[in-house]
């Protein structure tokens, strides 16, 4: 054997500050690898998959034993106040096989602009679908290397197993922040002499508290691992859900968790569905179900979707009573379905009702699956569906998989709405889980479209608003926690007013700036003016003028270059193009965008062609049984357990539990 701690030291000086960006792997704090890694949370009951990993990495600062791992390593798990016991012994499950593979990485910029890699060589064994059923605190010791150890504290939450909930909605507005709902406020909403004489719905819920998004190795998230921590309480790295990133090549054998609706099939029986503005495939619909690395799977997390997971001994969550939704692509047999298959097919065959449009989706009935895809991709956003009607036309998006645009598309609203029936009558007594996604509030900030991304903030608001009523409507509003949230921030925020006319007749970019307004030069919100001739029939909480001269002056914390005119965007927007002469990925504005704004520098990489998520902790909105729990500033996994705890999901042992309906009728 090497002399690991003299090396470990070594590696640690050279490579401490590439750790930051690079990583070898990001859950892994030395050689020793343990899945889930330290500080992990469990509900009781939760199925999961235990990884060990020992590494040897062949070259580079952290070179060791000759790129030999140690296949002799030992791993034990021990409760606090106990005895350690072997994985296999603890969890009565046999001793699995030894794997070994192997891997590259960077190790900072530098090696990357010269690539030149470092190879590690891997031992690893794997425990699929285990269980602690007994809270309390536990200790994981991996042993390699003979006197190297790697040890993962885990927590396994108290046991709740009364059902305090029969249903839960959780609305998810995609990058939605406490700024974009103001600014969406300022909007939608009149005030007059600075009081608002209407309020979103979301401002009227009676409980408000606050997410920190962090993954679990960097502090910026993306949608995949972020919805995955809402759903399993766990967390994960980007682009990866309902698993713990291990280092093999395999996309889907990485060690799993199990995932609320997972558990809520398993335990009560209970109907489930997910609603998006995007791609049903898109991370945050279907986290709710997928288990891989990659979020980028499509077509593969879609069969997930439909059959579970069929590659290893797993929880069946039985499909989706209800699936509404983009992403056509992934369902028209081709390239882009999974193994070439017709999606819409496979749906029907399993007795799902298939709905292509917002006509056919109103006419389905309430007691069958449903299955509702309305466009390849993302749906066009509510401004272009709702006020630029004319650009649906520009769409090759037919769910059919024609080059012809699809026209008849509902919104948000319809598709919930009827959502909630189909799940409030198939659901029955055993009650339902309900995922609703304003997916382009997010997409249109990235592409630092922000009108297009506050009037689908508008429409997730009018969609709570019909929910909200809808429920009370049909007898079920006290018995359903409704949750609003979002997956994680973008750095945006309204800092003034903007005279459009002035800035538009300037000559050059320093006079253009002349017309932002700061303080009390930002003057009054415009959009809920009435002008003479100008009416789009989106009924109130919207804006009466989506153009006015007198704008907001918005702006974003991480963007490319660009240039701002501030104002409506009669057409979707592009801000960057590559120039002939340059590399491809070498991008400048984009000289069709805004061409009477100013330049705008960018703060990001110039191969970055639109705005990035931030670190800023994000809203909860929480109103029905256990409202009370949501409160304050926690993790992003709390909202699982809490979750979890209001639906009685934690199990003390492998059992069915008795029937949840007194429970929840009472409550």
């Amino acid at each position: 054997m090497g002399r690991l701690n003299s090396l470990v030291v070594v590696a640690t000086i050279l490579s401490g500050a590439a750790a930051q960006t690079f990583q070898r792997l990001g859950t892994c704090p030395d050689l020793g690898c343990v899945l889930p890694p330290d500080q992990s949370d469990f509900l009781p009951g939760q199925y999961f998959d235990l990884r060990i990993e020992v590494h040897a990495p062949v070259n580079g600062s952290e070179a060791f034993n000759s790129g030999v791992p140690d296949e002799n390593f030992s791993v034990t798990i021990t409760k606090e106040g106990g005895e350690p016991k072997s994985v296999a012994e603890f969890f009565d499950v046999p001793e699995p096989e030894l794997e070994k593979w192997d891997f590259k990485r960077y190790e900072d910029l530098f090696a990357q602009d010269a690539d030149t890699p470092y190879v590690v060589n891997v031992a690893s064994k794997i425990y699929r679908k285990l269980a602690i059923y007994e809270p309390g605190n536990y200790v994981v010791t991996l042993s390699y290397y003979g006197d190297q150890t790697t040890t993962a504290n885990w927590v396994v939450r108290p046991l709740a197993t009364e059902k305090k909930a029969k249903n839960v909605i959780l609305f998810i507005g995609d990058g939605m922040t406490t700024n974009m709902i103001t600014a969406a406020r300022l909007l939608g909403h009149k005030s007059i002499n600075g009081k608002y004489q209407s309020l979103l719905q979301m401002d009227q819920f009676p409980v408000l508290g606050h997410q920190m998004t962090h993954s679990i190795d960097s502090f910026i998230t993306d949608s995949a691992n972020s919805a995955s921590a809402l759903y399993t309480g766990h967390k994960s790295t980007v682009n990866a859900m309902g698993v713990y990133v291990d280092s093999s090549a395999d996309f889907f054998d990485d060690p799993k968790v199990e995932t609320i609706v997972e558990l809520l099939k398993r335990t009560w029986g209970s109907a489930w569905g997910a609603v998006s503005t995007a791609a049903i495939s898109d991370a945050t619909p279907i986290a709710l179900s997928g288990h891989s690395r990659s979020r980028y799977a499509y077509g593969s997390l879609v069969d997930q979707g439909l059959n579970s997971v069929t590659n290893y001994s797993w929880t069946s969550h039985g499909g989706p009573d209800v699936w509404f939704g983009g992403g056509a692509e992934q369902f028209n047999p081709g390239s882009d379905s999974y193994e070439s298959k017709d999606y819409y097919e496979a749906f029907a065959n399993a007795g799902y009702e298939v709905s292509l449009n917002k006509t056919s989706l109103l006419e389905l009935g309430n007691s069958s699956k449903a299955l509702g895809i309305f466009c390849r991709s993302h749906f066009p956003v509510w401004l272009d569906r709702n006020v630029f009607t004319e650009n649906l036309a520009t769409f090759e998006n037919d769910p059919l998989g024609s080059e012809n645009p699809a026209l008849d598309i509902p919104g948000l609203k319809e598709m919930t709405l009827k959502a909630v029936d189909i799940l409030h009558t198939r659901g029955g007594d055993n009650g339902f889980f309900l995922m609703s996604e304003g997916a382009s509030i997010d997409k249109q900030m990235h592409a630092l479209d922000y009108d297009r991304a506050l009037g689908d903030l508008l429409e997730f608001d009018d969609t709570i608003r019909a929910t909200i009523a809808h429920l009370k409507e049909i007898g079920e509003l006290e018995s359903t926690l409704i949750l609003v949230t979002a997956d994680h921030g973008h750095g945006f925020d309204v800092f003034g007013g903007v005279d459009t006319k002035y800035l538009s007749e300037q000559k050059t970019d320093r006079e253009k700036r002349r017309a932002v307004g700061t303080y009390e030069l930002a003057g009054l919100s415009q959009y809920t003016v009435p002008v003479d001739g100008v009416s789009y029939s989106t009924g109130p909480n919207f804006p009466v003028n989506w153009d006015p001269r007198y704008t907001l002056a918005q702006g974003f914390g991480a963007n490319p270059d660009h240039r701002e005119n501030y104002r409506v965007h009669k057409e979707p927007r592009k801000v960057v193009s590559s120039t002939p002469g340059f590399d491809e990925e070498d991008l400048f504005v984009d000289a069709e965008d805004s061409p009477d704004g100013f330049i705008v520098n960018g703060t990001l990489s110039v191969t970055e062609s639109a705005g990035v998520h931030s670190l800023t902790d994000v809203p909860v909105f929480a109103m029905g049984p256990c409202q009370e729990t949501f409160a304050g500033v926690y993790g992003n996994i709390d909202i699982f357990y809490k979750m979890a705890n209001c639906l009685g999901l934690a199990r003390p042992d492998n059992k069915t539990p008795t029937d949840p309906g007194d429970e929840c009728a009472k409550n």
